[in-house]
C-alpha cells in the first residue's frame, strides 16, 4: 500500500473517531493517538473539525495547541513553547522531529548537517544518518542522497505537509502565476512553430525554382549543342564534296600508250 492511500485511510478514521467523541476528555484522547501514530503525517481534517472548538477556553485546549503544532510546527517550536503544551510521549517526539525535516526539505533541497543536527537535537552525524535512513527514507516520507563528503542530505522527494492558515492564497497565487507565465510560452512557441514551417515553405519553394532553371538551362545546352553538331555535320559534308572533286582535278592524268 503506498503512503497516499495509508494516509488517506488514517485521516478517515481518526476524523471518524474525533468526531464521535463524546467528550473533551475523549477527544483530546484521540488527538494524542493520532499525533502518535508512527503511518500519520497530515493533521488537517482533524484540525478542520467543528466540534474541535468544544476543547477552546477548557483545561483541554492544549491539546488543541498540540494538534496544530504537529499540523504546521517543528521540533524548535514545540521547545520554545514546551510549557504551554502537553508533555510529548517518545512516539510524539520521533513524529515531530520526522515532520521537522519534511519542513525543511519544503525550503531546500540541500540540507547541511550541521543545520539537521541543531534542529533535530541530534549529537553525531551516524546518529543523523541512521534517523534520515530508518526514520525518514524507510518510512516513506522523503527520499534522497546522503553526501558525506559534503556533510549534507541531497533531497529528490518530500511529502508535503499540512498548509499554514493563509498559505493557500499563495500557492494559488503561485500556480496562477505559473499557468500564465506556461500559456505564454505556449502561445510563443506555436507562432516559432508557424514560423518555422512559413520558413520551410519558402525554401521548398526556393529550391523548387531553383531546379526548374537549372532544368531549363540544362535544355537550353542540350538544344544548342544539338543544333551546333547538326551544323557542323553538314558543313563536314558539303566540304568533303568539294575536297573529293578538288583532289580528282588535281590528280595528272596517264598518258595512254600507243598499242604497237
Amino acid at each position: 500500500m503506498d503512503i497516499e492511500q495509508k494516509q488517506s485511510e488514517l485521516i478517515e478514521h481518526f476524523v471518524k473517531q474525533a468526531s464521535s467523541a463524546p467528550n473533551a476528555s475523549a477527544l483530546a484522547s484521540v488527538l494524542v493517538e493520532a499525533t502518535s501514530h508512527p503511518s500519520l503525517f497530515a493533521f488537517s481534517e482533524i484540525l478542520a473539525l467543528p466540534n474541535l472548538h468544544q476543547l477552546e477556553a477548557t483545561e483541554n485546549s492544549v491539546y488543541l495547541d498540540m494538534l496544530r503544532l504537529f499540523a504546521h510546527g517543528t521540533w524548535s517550536d514545540y521547545k520554545s513553547n514546551a510549557g504551554r503544551l502537553p508533555q510529548l510521549i517518545p512516539d510524539q517526539i520521533l513524529k515531530l522531529k520526522q515532520l521537522t525535516v519534511l519542513t525543511l526539505a519544503e525550503t531546500y533541497k540541500v540540507l547541511p548537517y550541521d543545520q539537521l543536527m541543531q534542529e533535530l537535537d541530534v549529537t553525531n552525524v551516524r546518529e543523523l544518518e541512521d534517523f534520515l535512513i530508518n526514520e525518514c527514507m524507510y518510512a516513506g516520507i522523503v527520499r534522497g542522497k546522503l553526501d558525506q563528503l559534503r556533510r549534507c542530505f541531497e533531497v529528490q522527494f518530500a511529502a508535503g505537509r499540512d498548509l499554514r492558515p493563509g498559505q493557500l492564497g499563495g500557492m494559488i497565487q503561485t500556480l496562477s502565476n505559473w499557468l500564465s507565465t506556461s500559456e505564454n510560452l505556449l502561445v510563443s512557441i506555436q507562432e516559432k512553430i508557424k514560423w518555422a514551417d512559413a520558413m520551410s515553405e519558402i525554401d521548398k519553394k526556393h529550391r523548387k525554382d531553383v531546379e526548374d532553371k537549372v532544368e531549363e538551362v540544362k535544355k537550353s545546352l542540350f538544344k544548342q549543342a544539338d543544333i551546333d553538331f547538326r551544323g557542323h555535320e553538314e558543313i563536314c559534308s558539303e566540304s568533303g564534296g568539294v575536297m573529293d572533286y578538288e583532289e580528282d582535278r588535281s590528280r595528272p592524268k596517264r598518258r595512254r600508250h600507243p598499242i604497237s
